[in-house]
């Protein structure tokens, strides 16, 4: 899109947006709700290789909804898990690459649709209006990689350092960063070495866009290893590369109190995305109706988001279009409020 990276850009995106922005909302059950199957290390990165156009037809129900972000579905697309699927290096990169291609395709057909003026809800007294539109590209954390849950653990062994991190990170980054996306989302980050591996990568490979980073938590208080929400948005707060600090896949209920202890030590944008409060079985590979929390009670967590600190909202885990259209007008009228 030609937007600055730097301290700006998300400070000049969310101007655009009248002050929030809207992120979008779960893509793996979206697929299988098109048909998609997903039993499969690769999880939706699957769809890269069988099925790309379930993947733009989410992105495009999203955008039909409100998102502003819409997130690639590279999240569980690694060079490494590729080549354990018979999958050659180059044919990996090239379906990192087509992961960013698909979203950027779908953003082109919703502004088509939009300047042709076939939703009539885009216009007002003035003329047409449409939402500007970000596209993300996803990097989930070793643990999604391996597949067994550690993602929601960060518990990696004494083996894995900041370097082993770095190592296993880097290439798949320098892809995304010349891949035609606007931005970096490193999603569900357990641990702060993790966090530190993305900020020295950043910084080591001079990324030419910028990155947001958002940590998962199973109490409230940490990140899901158990060390300091506060320490690890510290830790990536100052990396000049990084512009948004934020919190996804997290329950709802846990979201408030966690956007207050980041803006303790950053004054970067906070982007929250939560899951739908449901809890995710690593080993049984499934999603555990916990203390699942319903939509519109989703949806009434929004303004207290927002009154906490957060200015870019959307849905993680079990979120559906539905969500994130109901997210867009919370976000809509405060806009008009601001």
């Amino acid at each position: 899109m030609g937007l600055k990276s730097g301290s700006t850009f998300l400070g000049d995106f969310l101007r655009q947006c009248g002050g929030y922005a809207v992120i979008d909302g779960g893509l793996g059950t979206e697929l299988e709700r098109h048909g998609a199957d997903l039993n499969d290390p690769l999880w939706s990165a699957k769809c890269l290789v069988s099925s790309s156009h379930l993947i733009r037809r989410v992105h495009l129900d999203y955008l039909e909804a409100g998102a502003n972000i819409i997130i690639s579905s590279s999240y569980q697309a690694t060079l490494q898990g590729f080549e354990a699927k018979g999958i050659s290096r180059e044919e990996g990169e090239a379906l990192l690459k087509r992961s960013v291609e698909i979203a950027c395709e779908a953003r082109n057909i919703y502004n088509d649709r939009a300047s042709k003026g076939s939703w009539d809800d885009y216009y007002d007294g003035t003329g047409l209006k449409r939402n500007p539109v970000l596209v993300a590209a996803s990097v989930g954390s070793y643990g999604a990689y391996l597949a067994d849950g550690s993602e929601y653990s960060g518990i990696y062994g004494d083996a894995i350092t900041v370097k082993t991190l770095k190592d296993f990170h880097r290439r798949r980054v320098q892809v995304l960063a010349n891949s035609g996306a606007d931005l970096i989302a490193f999603e569900t980050t357990p641990n702060k070495i993790e966090a530190q591996a993305y900020a020295e990568l950043l910084e080591e490979e001079a990324v030419s866009i910028p990155a947001w980073l958002s940590f998962s938590s199973k109490d409230g208080t940490n990140v899901a290893s158990g060390d300091s929400i506060a320490e690890c948005a510290s830790i990536v707060d100052s990396c000049n590369e990084v512009v948004g600090i934020g919190i996804n896949c997290t329950s709802p209920r846990y979201i408030e109190g966690l956007i207050q202890s980041i803006r303790k030590v950053t004054s970067k944008p906070i982007l929250v995305y939560p899951n739908s409060g449901e809890t995710y079985d690593g080993e049984k590979k499934e999603w555990v109706a916990s203390r699942g929390v319903a939509e519109e009670d989703f949806v009434s967590y929004v303004d207290k988001w927002c009154e906490a600190g957060a200015s870019l909202v959307g849905g993680c885990c079990r979120t559906t279009p539905n969500t994130i259209r109901a997210i867009s007008k919370v976000l809509s009228l405060r806009s008009h409020r601001v």
